[in-house]
């Protein structure tokens, strides 16, 4: 991914007032620090590119879903629909909120459908937790029509899909709160950070709050703020903080490069017979950050990837193997493996986890293999790819037949 692909003089200067100020906390010390506050920087870069009207910097984009949760009233008991395609934290910070997971179907955007959400809806449903799988974004028009009709509470993972957007409005932005990821593998990155996003004014308040032990942030003392609600430590230092102001300087550009790549790639492989591609819900608004192969069936992609690993091709995810992103792999959340007894425990499951009927999923993430697009590939590197791949696909398929 291009965070840790790019960094610099420029990386070096921000991290560098922070240094020579000696000021790593994000609050306060305000004649210290020289004028440099690193956390409100990244924020307003964030805001540049999102058009957020509201930006919160945090510890990571685990903290940040688990804040835009709880901030948007998202709690003990509820039931939020989720997808079983996600970086597990999405699911882990619907748990730890106290709500309850209810898995429903992606489509071929590799997010939740709208007719997934449709069908998982019970009377106790209280939201939606979306995620933008894989740079792109869901299909928002459909999906927002459900939202609003059943009057649900809308949050959304866009962790892997900053600076992406559907007709004109950035992933992030559509429900109530939304988050970012600039952790190591992201478009761009803090080393660990994470942006809330939102644009109501009441759900910002309360996660500015709730990010820090329940701190106001009024008054010059930071020991005699009020507390209007109760939070936990989710700060963003500024050492990270700097890092993502320059990181994040640089997205425009990344995206230019990466949807310069993707495209290539994607006019060479759509020449080999056997290779489709996921659905972008919104082509103009793709961030680009992964090329995603649609396989005719699961065996194809199984026997795609096994070619991939004896030909030696790398910069791929089978995601339907993955130990982190992937269901079929989560017998801890299956099994409720855990360390102290949480709410879903208490209350039960609203699904038999070790029996979901997923038969859309299963398929799609089945036939799924992604590749990272990188900034600093030339042409030549991804031509020399795209026949790689091409003649891995060829061979597994001639293979399969046999």
């Amino acid at each position: 991914m291009p965070g840790t692909e790019l960094f610099g003089a420029e990386e070096r200067k921000e991290v560098n007032d922070v240094l020579e100020t000696g000021i790593l906390f994000r609050y306060g010390h305000d004649v210290q620090r020289n004028g440099h506050w690193k956390a409100k920087e990244f924020e307003a870069e964030v805001k540049k590119i999102t058009g957020a009207k509201y930006a919160h910097a945090m510890s990571s984009g685990s903290t940040a879903v688990a804040t835009a949760l709880a901030a948007a009233g998202i709690g003990a008991g509820d039931e939020v629909i989720v997808p079983p395609f996600t970086f597990i934290a999405t699911i882990e910070a619907v748990l730890f909120v106290g709500a309850l997971p209810v898995f429903a179907e992606v489509d071929e955007t590799l997010c939740l459908s709208a007719d997934g959400i449709r069908k998982a809806i019970t009377t106790k449903t209280k939201g939606v937790c979306l995620v933008h799988m894989c740079g792109g974004m869901a299909d928002m028009d459909s999906i927002m029509q459900v939202v609003n009709e059943h009057k649900l509470i809308l949050v959304e993972d866009a962790g892997q899909a900053f600076a992406s957007s559907y007709k004109g409005t950035y992933t992030g932005l559509f429900g109530k709160a939304g988050s970012y990821s600039f952790d190591f593998f992201k478009i761009a990155t803090a080393g660990e950070g994470g942006v809330l996003v939102t644009n109501d004014e009441d759900t910002y308040n309360i996660a500015d709050c709730y990010s820090d032990h329940g701190h106001n942030h009024i008054g010059a003392k930071r020991g005699m703020e009020q507390h209007p609600v109760l939070g936990f430590n989710y700060r963003i230092g500024e050492l990270n903080a700097a890092v993502g102001v320059a990181q994040t300087r640089r997205v425009p550009q990344i995206r230019e490069v990466n949807r310069k790549y993707k495209q290539m790639l994607t006019e060479l492989l759509s020449k080999t017979p056997g290779i489709g591609f996921a659905t972008i819900a919104d082509p103009k608004g793709d961030s680009a950050t992964f090329l995603n192969i649609l396989m005719e069936t699961p065996e194809a992609a199984l026997a795609t990837v096994n070619e991939f690993n004896n030909s030696g091709v790398a910069g791929f995810d089978y995601w339907f193997l993955n130990m982190y992103h992937f269901i079929n792999q989560w017998d801890h959340i299956k099994n409720m493996q855990t360390a102290s007894k949480l709410t879903v425990e208490l209350v039960g499951a609203p699904q038999d986890y070790n029996d979901l009927q997923l038969p859309k999923t299963q398929n799609v993430i089945g036939r799924l293999i992604s590749f990272g697009i990188r900034c600093t590939w030339t042409e030549e590197d991804v031509q020399k790819l795209a026949t790689n791949i091409s003649a891995c696909v060829r061979k597994a398929l001639k293979q399969e037949l046999v």
